[in-house]
């Protein structure tokens, strides 16, 4: 037999999404930047994704962090996102998930009332505001990326829906937004099934049809994800509420309504007129949690109007688990573990 691997791990969630955040156990990986690290795992690394978000140790619908050194000075720590599209540069539930881990992990001391810090994503720096109560983290505010819309209501055929009209944003990635009550939804938690196949035959089409540039990025690949989007609901002069559902492709629908989601809603909103700097926008999920994207204010980049915005949610830790790989086990695929996790642990 083999000798096993291990290496330590924080279950963590936000608004229903569950992040793993790995802790230790993963060697120093290549890469002058998290960037960098992150290019690496993911064309020469990639089997501690597939490890962790494939059985038996589970599902696609989790994330994965791993937490990095970071290439700034400026930041606490970096952390690498891994989900079952790939690897993005950004999410704002996974951000939320590691800045509670390395709060709970004594990464960054916690302190009584409101503390900020830095993180460093794969996307560049990001400015965390945790507030405490207690010893509880109770909520985190993260800068969501800038945001813009790249197309705006165009219309698309899709087999078997007919006419889909939808915008697409940029917030952290490409997303669809399409208005759930024209295909006939109400984002209730029993259409689930339905809304992952609806999105799955959008996203289809349309990756089929064009693809998206970001104006500084360039290609980053095929449009990953959809989001429907409910009514609007005025709830205080600048205070609105949406039900919202996001669709990860192929095949997941997110349990949170997720942080990139509520940033491209709110470029989608500004865009449109809806919006003002300083109004919030809080998503409401299938599960019935939520977070609060606050539009913050506008810049105008290359020949897009940029939102800039934050993302408020709250984070869980769920628990605290060592990991342990054994290669023997016909069920795990150790081809890409053994260059970064070292054996020299006990």
């Amino acid at each position: 037999m083999s000798q096993p691997l291990t290496f330590r791990m924080m279950d963590t969630h936000a608004g229903g999404d569950v992040s793993r955040i790995v802790l230790g156990g993963i060697d120093v990986l290549p890469g002058a930047t998290v960037r960098d690290q992150m290019h690496y795992l993911r064309d020469d690394a990639d089997g501690l994704r597939k490890l962790l978000l494939f059985e038996p140790y589970g599902v696609p619908e989790m994330s994965v962090d791993l937490i990095v050194p970071a290439s700034d000075s400026e930041a606490a720590a970096g952390y690498i996102i891994m989900e079952v599209m790939g690897y993005p540069i950004y999410s704002g539930s996974n951000t939320i998930c590691t800045a509670t881990a390395v709060l709970e992990a004594g990464i960054v001391p916690k302190r009584e009332g409101v503390q900020r810090f830095t993180l460093e994503a794969p996307a560049g720096l990001v400015r965390i505001e945790a507030r405490v109560e207690n010893g509880v983290v109770e909520a985190i505010t993260c800068e969501g990326l800038p945001s813009y819309i790249d197309t705006h209501r165009a219309s698309i055929q899709v087999p078997s829906l007919g006419e889909v009209t939808y915008s697409v944003a940029y917030s952290g990635g490409f997303y669809a937004l399409v208005d759930a009550g024209e295909l006939g939804f109400h984002l209730n938690r029993d259409e689930e099934r339905g809304l992952a196949e609806c999105a799955h035959r959008i996203v289809e089409a349309i990756q089929a049809e064009r693809g998206f540039s970001h104006y500084t990025l360039g290609d980053v690949g095929p449009l990953p994800f959809l989001h429907f989007m409910g009514p609007v609901e005025q709830v205080a002069d600048d205070f609105y509420r949406s039900r919202s559902a996001t669709y990860v492709h192929p095949g997941v629908i997110c349990r949170s309504t997720t942080g990139t989601g509520t940033s491209a809603r709110l470029a989608l909103m500004r865009h449109e007129g809806t919006l003002k700097p300083g109004d919030r926008l809080e998503t409401i999920s299938l599960r019935e949690t939520g977070f609060i994207g606050t539009f913050t204010g506008t810049r105008r980049e290359d020949s897009y109007t940029v939102v800039e915005n934050t993302i408020t949610g709250k984070g869980h830790v769920l628990g605290h688990t060592e990991v342990v790989v054994n290669c023997d086990d016909p069920l795990v695929e150790c081809g890409g573990l053994h260059h970064i996790l070292s054996a020299r642990q006990g």
